[in-house]
């Protein structure tokens, strides 16, 4: 029994984590199809309601069935229910540890309504004002497990703004329009600013520069989608293609960034103008896992938690996420490893060091970055309250612009910098190169993230 009790809150705690890391789509008009669901609880959409807020339910097609022929139906035993997100984690663990359960019947949740109200064919229509203000979450509850349900939901929540008219964003992320187009104005102007030292220093410019001058334009794109996504949310209810464009730009700039962290960890075009197997093959490892991570994000975003199979997506992108900040460490170490032992062996240990004091400051910054955007946010949103979620969002976006400042400042294409500079007779760089995978694998080992 202990071990029973045991797995249970092991349960409930991957469920809370996995949705309090996760922030899924909840801010707009949806549609969403269940096909044969049996399960108890089915969360349909998270919303942040200000002062009159309003929640539209319409049912159409609702169908059941059972694998049982001796299974009795009660529709007052099914319905749509309405609890504050303060109180999701105690009716979850109502649920796992009361004999009986029915969700429709627990003291967290305001029902909306049963489906004894259906009508003859099969359909019902439902609005609520939301008369005590805060962040909600929609759910389906299934007190007959043994039925299965299908049914066409259609939902709107939104807010009214002080011109009486429906604001389809939740009440802390309306700032966010205006500061993603301010965040494109910086990113673009940072990007004019990265192209005129670009061709100030042409005669010194690697490739690695021209990479990084397309991670600028992937992130301004990112966050000019991001706003004209977020502006017609609040005002239609519904993206109107620019998410498709959000999603496209965002996993250019994911897979472009990790490319531009292993590369410049390697050394690539600053120590060496080659990459060696073992550097090739961490590339082609942490760009497919960046495309099952961005596929992973979108179904996550796209679904939500009424997907049956949500919570093994959250887990996989979640596995992935650390998979690639672990992998792109290696690269670092190596490169630190290899001016240690230079700055011993050559005749220019001053400029050896110099590039390793770089490096070390390369890796100390990108493990506070990849800390503080995974579980600094995290910690943030757990304290924050749903009116001011849009801090997360200026945290996040500040964290990730501090990061992109530190890396363009330290590796931009300077004459004679100190750091970078490497005479042409300089080939005791490929000396590092010929250190055995052994050394990698203890360098592996002794990394902690």
């Amino acid at each position: 029994m202990e071990d029973l009790n045991y797995l249970r809150i092991l349960k409930l705690l991957q469920v809370l984590f996995t949705i309090s890391i996760i922030r899924f789509s909840a801010c707009e008009i949806k549609n969403t199809h269940i096909v044969d669901d049996f399960r108890q609880i089915i969360l349909i959409e998270r919303f942040g309601f200000a002062p009159d807020g309003h929640v539209t339910i319409s049912l159409d097609y609702v169908s059941w069935r059972s694998d049982e022929p001796a299974a009795k139906l009660y529709p007052s035993s099914m319905g749509f229910c309405l609890v504050r997100d303060v109180s999701f984690p105690r009716l979850l663990n109502e649920s796992i540890f009361t004999e009986n359960f029915c969700v429709l019947s627990s003291k967290y949740v305001n029902l909306v309504f049963r489906f004894d109200k259906l009508g003859p064919d099969s359909s019902y229509n439902t609005s609520t004002t939301i008369d005590e203000p805060d962040e909600y979450n929609l759910i389906f509850g299934n007190c007959q497990k043994e039925f299965l349900v299908t049914m066409n939901v259609h939902t709107e929540m939104y807010n009214v703004n002080n011109n009486g008219d429906k604001d389809f964003l939740p009440a802390g992320q309306t700032p966010l329009p205006n500061f993603y187009f301010l965040l494109f104005v910086v990113y673009f102007v940072f990007l004019i600013i990265w192209g005129f030292i670009c061709f100030k220093q042409r005669k010194i410019v690697h490739k690695i520069h021209l990479i990084m001058a397309m991670l600028l334009v992937f992130k301004a794109l990112k966050m000019i989608c991001a706003s004209e996504d977020k502006m017609y949310i609040r005002n239609t209810g519904k993206p109107h293609g620019w998410d498709v464009a959000f999603y496209i730009f965002g996993f250019l700039k994911g897979v472009t960034l990790f490319t531009v962290i292993v590369l410049i960890g390697t050394g690539w075009s600053f120590l060496k103008p080659f990459l060696h197997d073992r550097e090739k093959k961490i590339l082609m490892f942490v760009i497919p896992l960046q495309v099952i991570e961005n596929i992973a994000s979108i179904v996550i975003s796209e679904g939500g938690p009424v997907e049956k199979h949500w919570l093994a997506w959250n887990e996989m992108f979640l596995l992935i996420d650390v998979m690639c900040c672990c992998i792109v460490l290696v690269p670092i170490l190596w490169s630190i490893k290899s001016l240690r032992q230079a700055s011993k062996n050559d005749g220019k240990a001053a400029e050896n060091l110099k590039k390793l004091t770089l490096f070390r400051h390369f890796y100390v910054v990108l493990i506070m970055y990849l800390y503080f955007t995974r579980f600094g946010i995290a910690m943030i949103e757990s304290v924050v309250t749903y009116m001011h979620e849009w801090v997360n969002v200026v945290a996040a976006e500040g964290a990730s612009l501090m990061f992109y400042m530190f890396i363009f400042y330290n590796f931009q294409p300077i004459e004679k910098n100190p750091y970078l500079a490497i005479h042409k007779d300089d080939d005791d760089e490929e000396q590092e190169e010929d250190d055995d995978d052994d050394d990698g694998e203890e360098d592996v080992k002794n990394l902690s993230i």
